[in-house]
């Protein structure tokens, strides 16, 4: 973004905060997002590209495990484990759009609205928002084990499961679920505007849709009448800026207050710069490179076998991660109860996987493709680096690489059609629910929704992870998860490489500023020094 441009935005966001506390605080977010659908969800799987529009239900605070409440009060659970009642808050307003003012405040009719919208395909409003913007709901098959969702009055409602589900409160803290109006979609219905429902989207958070302008920003601007109470900055502005060595410059500058597209090899500079602030810390996250199992040569398990004994990955821990992450060994970041520690290193054997390729039929290797990631995430903060490494460890192995990559939504796009032969991803997680990486990365509903990107589906792998769901006890669950990881082990659908620290950078004047380990953004407590 040109920098007058960016100046330009800033001013006119003055203008709509109050004369007497004008604060714009501008975050340098690295892509733009998927869908405005996909603002609700504070920045998944949208490049950061997002805030926080709309309140759940619960919500999960990483750094202490527990799930708290938010727009519900309080909630019970059935002795038989198949019914859970949730005590909805009062007194929670909407946002106003340009088209609309609310009449009423938040009540049971729009949880169960942002339920059926996702839950519904013949819901009016669930083909609107297009093919991405449901991908979690869908992935982690939100509904397959709800038999009802009930209205006991405006402010109780009910969820009756089919069976026992271990995971299921800690889904309802998905920011996927940030609630939606049902009385504003019901005024564009008959204004014959369905499509502003998305356009010009609308919450209960504490930060209020402004204006996207694609590629460039994203503007926010404080909700005087949030529930928690208001924000302590009057405007907020996600700058659409991918290279990280931009954002740090325009952190320098003070276009930026914040980033948390940071390279491990930047930080040593980054901490010598006077007026800048690094946060570190371990992040709940796995890089890793999925393998389409769907495509020859990797429907052979010996291949993938292969090319998982041929990286090299002390080499990458040191030059990509600059010695700042955990090197893999589970799709499950150590921090997690399920994580199994018994299992061993990932081993570096080159000429063991030349031999796995020829008794595959290879001894001359093969070709393939790789899509590397185009953008900085916590979970690998250089894809193209990784990508040659990886690529120059194949070729001693028989295996020629040619490297690619495409815009960051048109990444997603392609590698969610399953258009790849290997592809460069990772997860950050959004709770510390175990379930949260195998089923939404690994189960078979998940290979034909797009979210495994292995396109791997295995009937005993399946029945590992129904397991685990349906028991409470955390010890069961432990060793089914344990097997789980074993099972993995053996099939290789993913490549993994690290659990990177997560890192964040703030100018001097931000005070109050979070950086949580997981992929969320919360700029309700941040302030800026005058």
């Amino acid at each position: 973004m040109r920098r007058t441009h960016l100046t330009l935005l800033i001013a006119g966001l003055l203008a709509l905060a109050p004369a007497h506390a004008a604060k714009t605080l501008v975050y340098c977010a690295e892509g733009s997002p998927e869908s405005l659908t996909r603002l609700f969800a504070n920045g998944q799987n949208t490049a950061d590209a997002g805030a926080q529009i709309a309140d759940t239900l619960l919500d999960f605070k990483p750094g202490t495990a527990e799930l708290q409440a938010a727009l519900a009060e309080s909630w019970t659970i059935s002795p038989d484990g198949l019914s859970y009642t949730f005590k909805l808050r009062r007194g929670v307003k909407f946002h106003r759009s340009a088209s609309f003012t609310p009449s009423r405040d938040f009540n049971a009719d729009d949880v169960l609205f942002t339920w059926n919208r996702q839950a519904d395909k013949s819901h009016p409003y669930h083909t609107l928002a297009g093919n991405l913007a449901f991908v979690q709901f869908n992935n982690l098959r939100m509904d397959e084990n709800v038999a009802r969702l009930e209205k006991l009055d405006d402010y109780t409602i009910r969820f009756v499961l089919k069976k026992p589900e271990a995971p299921f409160l800690t889904r309802m803290s998905f920011d996927m679920l940030g609630i939606q109006s049902a009385e504003y979609a019901a005024k564009l219905s008959a204004a014959g505007t369905p499509d502003k429902l998305d356009r010009e989207p609308i919450g209960t958070g504490p930060f209020q849709y402004a204006g996207y302008q694609k590629d460039t920003a994203i503007r926010y601007k404080a909700f005087d009448q949030h529930w928690r109470g208001r924000p302590k900055i009057d405007a907020l502005v996600f700058s659409i800026v991918p290279d990280a060595a931009v954002q740090f410059a325009k952190l320098k500058t003070g276009e930026c207050h914040v980033s948390t597209s940071v390279k491990p090899a930047d930080v040593a500079q980054i901490e010598k710069t006077p007026g800048l602030n690094l946060i570190q810390q371990p992040g709940l996250n796995t890089g890793y490179i999925a393998l389409n199992t769907q495509k020859k040569p990797f429907t052979d398990r010996r291949v993938r076998q292969a090319l998982d004994l041929a990286i090299d990955r002390n080499a990458i821990l040191g030059a990509v991660y600059q010695g700042r992450a955990t090197l893999a060994k589970s799709l499950l970041p150590p921090a997690y109860w399920a994580a199994d520690t018994r299992l061993p290193a990932l081993a570096y054997a080159p000429d063991k996987a030349k031999a796995l390729l020829a008794s595959a039929g290879f001894p001359q290797g093969f070709d393939m493709e790789l899509w590397y990631l185009p953008v900085v995430r916590p979970h690998n903060p250089d894809g193209k680096r990784m990508a040659e490494m990886i690529q120059a460890d194949l070729a001693k192995i028989g295996v020629r690489v040619k490297l690619a990559t495409f815009e960051w939504g048109e990444y997603l796009k392609r590698s969610r059609a399953g258009e790849h032969q290997a592809v460069m991803f990772g997860w950050l997680s959004g709770n510390g629910e175990p379930d949260n990486y195998f089923e939404p990365l690994l189960s078979c509903d998940a290979a034909k929704s797009g979210g495994n990107l292995a396109r791997w589906c295995d009937p005993a792998f399946e029945e590992l992870l129904q397991r685990a769901r349906r028991t409470s006890e955390r010890a069961e669950r432990t060793k089914l998860y344990a097997k789980a990881q074993e099972a993995l082990r053996e099939a290789v659908p993913q490549l993994l490489i690290a659990h990177g620290n997560r890192f964040g950078v703030t100018r001097k004047e931000v005070t109050g500023f979070v950086l949580e380990p997981t992929y969320g953004l919360n700029f309700q407590t941040v302030d800026l020094a005058r």
